[in-house]
């Protein structure tokens, strides 16, 4: 199609065609056209609804109908041929309309705008990732709960500052990343309820003098009403914000469980063993297994974190209503929401095939003077000191083992009791790991009971 024909889809006030230049920098058929499916689902709505208020005769939508589900096989069978002269996905499916019924094609159009019509469809699309995303997470929230029913009573070092702090289980770390994901999925189901209006019938920015039934648009796309204001309804990318906000906190904890993942597969850890199925060799060394797939990750939260900072710039100074500059609202989202779903995808593939060490576990558990707190705690509870000299005491008897170069339930009572002269041998059945992690019975605690009981708290929302 030359440009001419290009000029005359929005209108006979440009006589000559676009510069090369302008009609590339103007082009976003070569990203939007992923919006096909939602541009055609509200074509049909508004076709309906004009049909509806007699604004349109029956035959011509039905016709629009007809040649709109023609356009969507078309396009999902790949035949479609998309026009970069055309701009967008938008004038693209109108043109093959028109080619395929004839004038009845150009009256579509009637009582909306492309500011409203791609404000609608992104929406859409915007919307379906929620989705998808929440079902990502479900996914991994399913894989670390089967990972923390196996693991409750497997013992672990858990840390601060990466120093060996006090045991924990293994299945209550899994937990932790649960509960973090469990976040994730209310924020995407925040912003979808908060995105789920139409904006179409908003027209250009004002609205339209159309007798035009907007609730009935918005009750056929599945939204819950129609947005209020026009000028907002063209204006507004809250939805995309918030969806690419949501998703880098997401990828954030995905991260993180990423940067344990690599920390404890390594040879100085031997904590887990990651599958075969997610990791790679070198090109040159024939002993590594290197975790990739938690490395690219560890990664992706830079793409997504570089797409939320691209869009706040791109709305940050634009007056209502719309503005062109809007256009790079959809690459940024559409590439976040692919990094997103693939680092899900390849977390919970990890989650489920990892096989943690337990032996491994449990000795770096009882190293560094983990139980270091449950002593301190012994002596508040049965010798009534003050905890923080019960934390001096304790400190004592820590320089004394690390000068030995032994733990705490390798000190002899009487080196204890140098410490003070009150502690008995009952001591020594809080400094073992199991005791310690056994203790820890507050809500939220590490005790196997107590993940346990979360496990089948998760379980009724997730059966296995």
């Amino acid at each position: 199609m030359d440009k001419k024909t290009s000029n005359a889809m929005w209108g006979g006030r440009f006589a000559a065609g676009p510069d090369a230049v302008m009609e590339a920098i103007n082009a976003s058929i070569g990203f939007d056209r992923r919006l096909a499916a939602q541009d055609i689902e509200a074509s049909r709505a508004h076709a309906a609804m004009l049909g509806a208020t007699g604004i349109l005769s029956l035959s011509d939508v039905e016709a629009i109908r007809e040649g709109l589900l023609t356009v969507l096989s078309e396009i999902e069978a790949g035949e479609f041929v998309f026009s970069t002269a055309l701009e967008d996905i938008h004038m693209n499916v109108e043109s093959r309309l028109r080619e395929l019924i004839g004038e009845a094609a150009g009256r579509l159009h009637t009582a909306r705008s492309r500011n409203d019509q791609v404000a609608t469809d992104f929406r859409l699309w915007v919307r379906g990732q929620c989705d998808a995303a929440i079902g990502g997470i479900e996914a991994l929230m399913r894989a670390l709960l089967a990972q923390a029913e196996a693991g409750a009573e497997m013992v672990m070092p858990g840390f601060t500052h990466l120093q060996v702090a006090q045991p924990v289980t293994w299945g209550h770390h899994m937990l932790a990343y649960v509960e973090m994901l469990d976040r994730d999925r209310g924020r995407f189901r925040d912003a979808r309820a908060r995105m789920n209006e139409c904006p179409l019938g908003a027209a250009a920015l004002a609205g339209t003098g159309f007798p035009i039934d907007r609730h009935m648009t918005a009750e056929a796309l599945g939204f819950a009403r129609p947005m209020a204001n026009s000028l907002d309804a063209v204006s507004d990318r809250d939805f995309a914000l918030e969806f690419l906000s949501a998703s880098s906190v997401c990828a954030t904890h995905l991260s993180r469980m990423a940067e344990e993942l690599v920390i404890w597969s390594t040879a100085q850890f031997r904590f887990v063993t990651l599958s075969d199925r997610f990791s790679t060799g070198s090109s040159i060394m024939p002993q590594k297994k290197n975790p990739d797939a938690a490395e690219l990750i560890r990664a992706k939260v830079g793409r997504i974190n570089g797409a939320l900072v691209a869009l706040l710039t791109v709305m940050k100074g634009l007056p209502l209503a719309y503005s062109k500059d809007m256009q790079e609202d959809k690459e940024q989202v559409f590439d976040a929401a692919d990094s997103l779903m693939l680092a899900l995808a390849a977390m919970t593939g990890m989650a489920a095939d990892m096989a943690p060490n337990a032996e491994r576990l449990r000795v770096a558990a009882a190293s560094g003077f983990s139980t270091a707190t449950d002593l301190a705690d012994w002596l508040v509870r049965a010798l009534g000191l003050p905890f923080r000299e019960a934390h001096h005491v304790t400190g004592a008897l820590v320089k004394r083992a690390e000068e030995r170069g032994v733990d705490l339930p390798e000190l002899s009572l009487a080196e204890m009791r140098a410490a003070h002269p009150g502690i008995t041998d009952e001591v020594y059945a809080v400094l073992g790991v199991e005791n310690s992690v056994a203790s820890r019975r507050s809500f939220g605690g590490t005790a196997p009971a107590g993940v346990r009981e979360r496990v089948a708290a998760w379980r009724a929302e997730f059966p296995a």
